[in-house]
């Protein structure tokens, strides 16, 4: 069960990386490989958005038929259970909200990029008329 989460943190530090890079400045030239190099890599990676979503689903529905351990029946032991189940469950939703919002902020970054290159090659084009 872990393995998921691993895989998802992975990715998600791969996309901070990756954001990061896309906002440092660099040279127009050097700018634009990147944005082209990262716009390539975006299609197969949007698989993400759907994994981190099903994994969402599983927290909600596991967080629906979750046991519930609040009465004075429990004990010290079950009581400690619950509550870190609650909080891996919590940490994991960060962790999936986290990975479709980067995916989301690395994809409009490329997009605004390559929309400003569009505009830059439109000035020289109508500079050159």
């Amino acid at each position: 069960m872990a393995l998921q989460w691993l895989i998802l943190t992975y990715v998600v530090a791969a996309e901070v990386v990756i954001a990061v890079i896309l906002t440092l400045p660099y040279p127009m030239l050097v700018k634009k490989r990147i944005v082209s190099l990262v716009s390539l890599i975006l299609q197969p990676a949007a698989s993400i958005v759907a994994f981190a979503g099903f994994q969402l689903l599983d927290l909600y529905w596991k967080n629906e038929h979750r046991l519930m351990c609040s009465s004075e029946v429990c004990t010290a032991t079950e009581r400690d259970r619950y509550e870190k189940s609650i909080y891996k469950a919590q940490r994991n939703v960060v962790l999936c909200a986290a990975g479709i919002l980067l995916y989301w902020c690395i994809f409009r970054i490329c997009k605004y990029n390559k929309d400003l290159e569009h505009l830059e090659e439109l000035e020289k084009r109508c500079k050159a008329e």
